[in-house]
């Protein structure tokens, strides 16, 4: 391997001042419910309305104010989402099976009853992010889902983001940001039921409220700055692959990106582009400061080097711009989400394509995927037994919790074996 550019990986990792801060602001939350909703609503954003739900009147408002384009566009996005959800679902088929004589296991799939979706604004209005965590809760079953969404500079909210909650489905939708908006979710203040799950990216502090809050409830998992891996042998483009490193990299000064090729020319040619393609960028300052200071720029000696540092990278995107892209689409173990040959690119996954764009990042992919219809499902077992099988089996229990001496288990075994036996 040859490092043509190295930059940092930022893992997500615990600040102890912003864990203390947003520790803090729990506290108040939690004891001062509503109240210090509004004040921290007012500190933060600015943002004191009468009521911070939406009522009919206002989400009607909000979604006459987009185009039919948008609306048409958005409705796309979701039906492709809403179909993979639902084909993901049927893949979740309940079991039963009799295991010995007499000894029937199972499971089955039961839905959370609430789900809290936070959909992102800052420093872009992702409105995309509400059909990723809204529409597999409820085509898994959920049966209330409610949306947070901070108010835009100035107050109000951003219209086609309550379009795309509403047409996802959220049953209530609060224009309420940050860490206020993950209490009023968790905690309920009165206003809600408490959430089963909290689902959504963030900042920091949304991200830290998260970590601090399970427990209270699920989460769906923590994410840091986003992240791009590229695989691309010398049949690639060079200005292709700049380009798909620099749409990610205007995410956040933070991103990261990386480029796994096969020949030095080919990422000398890539980095070329990069730099020429930053002149014109809107976004180049995000996205040069992202890629200044967090991109790298590898050189492996073979397709088995290529694949061993992309795995140990673990991105939340992969993107294969090589000839043989079966090759490494079975070796490859450790990403979020792949997209495989140049016909598909990472903005087709978090905006329209239909798979979810709420992926694990440093280097979680290692052990977790992203959200799923099946985040949203318990998936819990049960046991049936006839008496004679309670028989055997609860003579082999009563030795094993000799064993253990726990010797109250096993008089709950022996009075079973001992009322059965001569059934």
């Amino acid at each position: 391997m040859k490092v043509i550019k190295e930059g940092g990986h930022r893992l997500f990792e615990t600040d102890p001042e912003t864990a203390r801060y947003v520790a803090d602001l729990l506290q108040q939350l939690r004891t001062g419910g509503m109240d210090a909703v509004r004040r921290l609503s007012v500190k933060f954003d600015g943002w004191s309305p009468s009521d911070f739900e939406l009522s009919s009147r206002e989400i009607d408002a909000a979604v006459a104010q987009c185009s039919d384009e948008l609306r048409r566009d958005t409705a796309y996005c979701q039906d492709n989402v809403r179909r993979f959800a639902e084909a993901q679902l049927a893949t979740l088929a309940p079991l039963e099976m009799e295991i010995r004589p007499g000894v029937r296991l199972g499971h089955r799939h039961i839905p959370v009853g609430t789900v809290g979706s936070y959909v992102p604004g800052g420093r872009y209005p992702m409105f995309g992010s509400a059909q990723m965590s809204i529409i597999p809760a409820k085509v898994a079953g959920v049966r209330t889902v409610v949306g947070c969404t901070p108010p835009v500079p100035g107050g109000g909210c951003f219209p086609a983001t309550v379009n795309a909650m509403k047409a996802a489905g959220a049953d209530r939708i609060f224009v309420l940001g940050g860490v206020p908006a993950m209490a009023l979710m968790a905690f309920g203040m009165g206003v809600v039921d408490p959430v089963d799950i909290l689902c959504g990216a963030g900042n920091k502090f949304v991200a830290e409220a998260k970590r601090q809050l399970f427990g209270q409830c699920g989460i769906d998992l923590l994410a840091g700055p986003t992240e791009i891996a590229i695989i691309a042998d010398d049949t690639a483009d060079p200005a292709l692959v700049a380009c798909d490193l620099l749409g990610q990299a205007e995410h956040d000064p933070a991103s990261g990106q990386l480029l796994v090729c096969l020949s030095e020319a080919f990422g000398r040619a890539t980095l070329r582009e990069i730099e020429r393609q930053l002149v014109a960028l809107p976004t180049r300052e995000i996205a040069g400061a992202s890629w200044a200071s967090h991109g790298k720029l590898y050189v492996a000696d073979d397709p088995a080097e290529a694949i061993r540092l992309s795995d140990d990278y673990a991105p939340e995107h992969l993107e294969l711009h090589v000839a043989d892209t079966d090759f490494y689409f079975q070796r490859l173990g450790n990403y979020g989400s792949l997209f495989i040959g140049e016909e598909t690119t990472v903005a087709y996954g978090d905006k329209s394509i239909g798979t979810n764009h709420i992926l694990p990042t440093s280097r979680s992919a290692r052990y977790t995927g992203g959200v799923w219809v099946g985040k949203f499902l318990k998936t819990v077992t049960y046991q049936h037994m006839t008496p004679a099988a309670s028989v055997e089996v609860g003579a082999v229990t009563a030795r094993q919790c000799d064993v253990e001496r726990m010797h109250a288990h096993a008089i709950t075994a022996r009075v079973r074996v001992d009322r059965y036996a001569g059934s």
